[in-house]
């Protein structure tokens, strides 16, 4: 149950990081509330996760997943470039989450 709390905790960190950027400055009020719930309520299952995965493991891949798909998303609707060694950093800590998840202490 850990890795579904954390799936769902990694996809409210995107919603309330998009809603971040749209609100230009927590000047949109609607996204600027989208942000505080959203991340609210990312925290709340983040903690739920901490129930069953290691602290390392859950927040390397709630932190790993999150910028890369917030690059993704960046990329995608608001046409930010990203540069080459933007990327590698990028592929990088890819390559961190899956070292901690399948080498990690416990395993």
């Amino acid at each position: 149950m850990g890795y579904v709390y954390l799936a769902l905790a990694i996809v409210l960190e995107l919603c309330g990081t998009t809603c971040m950027k749209l609100s230009d400055g927590f000047n949109q009020k609607f996204f600027a509330a989208g942000t505080l719930i959203f991340y609210g309520v990312c925290f709340y299952f983040l903690t739920m996760t901490l129930k069953t995965l290691d602290l390392h493991i859950a927040y390397a891949t709630w932190g790993g997943l999150g910028i890369i798909l917030a690059a993704v998303i960046a990329k995608i609707f608001f046409h930010e470039t990203i540069s080459t060694p933007g990327l590698i950093g990028i592929i990088l800590i890819a390559v961190g989450v899956v070292l901690c998840n399948f080498f990690g202490a416990n395993h």
